[in-house]
C-alpha cells in the first residue's frame, strides 16, 4: 500500500519520525505541495494525508487509487468531504492531540497582555531599568487577574480547558456554547452579548463555519469594555480585522493576543502587525513538540484502524 503525505513539514520538520506510519505501507513525503501537484504526486496513493494541501473534488476525480484521506490536523476544510463521501472514501481527522498546547498558549496570551513580559524584557534590553532612579519600573498598566471575568467563546476540549486554567487565577467563567453543560457549575453559560459585555478577557475558541465568520465584528467589539483584552488561538477569521484594529487604535478594547489570522501567512504590511496592543504569534499554539508527536501518533493509529476495517474519527 501507498501513502503519500503531501505537506509534512510543519507536523515533522525533522525532530519527530515517520516510521510508525512505514510500518504500513510505502511511505513518501513531501514536504510541501500545492493544490496543481496533487493529481501527479498521489496518482498511485491508495492512502492520502493532507495538512493544509487542498484536495478539491475535481481533484479526487483523478485519483482513482485512493481509498483513505486522513488530515493532519483537527480542521479538514480543505477536503471536498461530500465528494469523499460519494466515493465511499473515509476523511479523518485528529481532533484531541492540542487541547492542552493551545489552551497553554491562550492563557501565555493573556498574561502577556496583562503583564507585558515580552515589553518589559525587551526594555531591560534597550537598558531602560539600568537608566531608571528607582529600583523598579513599568511603562504599561500591570493588571492582576484574581477576580475578573474571563469569557470563553466555544465550550469544547480547548475552550473548557482554557478556561480551567483561567479558573487558577480565581477568575470567574462566562461561557457561550451551543451545548452548555449541566454538569458544569463553574462556569456560567450566556448568550454572546452579556460574554462580552461583561468580560475582562474574551477568548475564542470556536470552529469556523458560515455562522461563526466575522463573528467578532464592530458592533460586537463596541459591546466589550475598554479594559477588556481579546484573545484567538483558534481561527483568524472569526474576527473582522480591519474592525479590530479600528477597536485597538481607538481604545475601544484595551488590547489583543491572535494565534491566527485571516489569512496565513500574513503579508508584511499586515496593518495589525503595528496596531497599538496587538500581539501576534505565527500560529504556533499547537505546535509544541508533545503536541505534535500526539499528532502524528493518531495519523498512524487512523490508518492502522482503516486497515482494519473500523475507521475512527471518520468527519464525513
Amino acid at each position: 500500500m501507498k501513502i503519500v503525505v503531501l505537506d509534512g513539514y510543519t507536523l515533522n520538520p525533522g525532530d519527530l519520525s515517520w516510521q510508525a506510519l512505514e510500518d504500513l505501507g510505502d511511505v513518501v513525503v513531501h514536504e510541501h505541495s500545492t493544490a496543481a501537484q496533487v493529481v501527479e504526486r498521489a496518482q498511485d496513493a491508495q492512502v492520502l494525508l493532507t495538512n493544509k494541501t487542498p484536495i478539491s473534488g475535481a481533484t479526487l476525480a483523478q485519483l482513482a487509487e485512493v481509498r483513505y484521506i486522513g488530515v493532519l490536523a483537527t480542521g479538514f476544510n480543505i477536503v471536498d468531504v461530500a465528494t469523499a463521501r460519494h466515493r465511499d472514501i473515509p476523511v479523518c481527522n485528529v481532533p484531541t492531540y492540542g487541547t492542552a498546547s493551545v489552551a497553554q498558549a491562550a492563557i501565555a496570551h493573556v498574561l502577556n497582555l496583562t503583564q507585558r513580559i515580552g515589553d518589559h524584557a525587551l526594555a531591560v534590553a534597550d537598558n531602560r531599568w539600568a537608566q531608571c532612579r528607582d529600583f523598579s519600573f513599568w511603562d504599561h498598566p500591570l493588571v492582576e487577574l484574581e477576580g475578573l471575568t474571563f469569557g470563553v467563546i466555544g465550550f469544547g476540549r480547548i475552550g473548557r480547558r482554557t478556561a480551567e486554567l483561567a479558573r487558577a487565577f480565581d477568575m470567574q467563567i462566562l461561557a457561550h456554547t451551543r451545548t452548555p453543560d449541566a454538569t458544569v457549575d463553574w462556569a456560567e453559560f450566556v448568550a454572546v452579548e452579556e460574554l462580552l459585555r461583561r468580560s475582562d478577557v474574551v477568548s475564542l475558541h470556536c470552529p469556523l463555519t458560515p455562522e461563526t465568520e466575522g463573528m467578532i465584528s464592530e458592533q460586537r467589539l463596541a459591546w466589550m469594555k475598554p479594559t477588556a483584552f481579546l484573545v484567538n488561538t483558534s481561527r483568524g477569521p472569526l474576527i473582522d480585522e480591519e474592525a479590530l484594529r479600528v477597536a485597538l487604535e481607538s481604545g475601544t478594547i484595551a488590547g489583543a493576543g491572535l494565534d491566527v489570522m485571516g489569512v496565513e501567512p500574513p503579508t508584511a504590511d499586515h496593518p495589525l502587525y503595528n496596531t497599538r496592543n496587538c500581539y501576534v504569534t505565527p500560529h504556533n499554539a499547537w505546535a509544541t513538540g508533545a503536541a505534535r508527536s500526539r499528532l502524528l501518533e493518531t495519523v498512524a493509529d487512523n490508518v492502522r484502524a482503516f486497515l482494519a476495517g473500523e475507521p475512527q474519527n471518520v468527519v464525513n
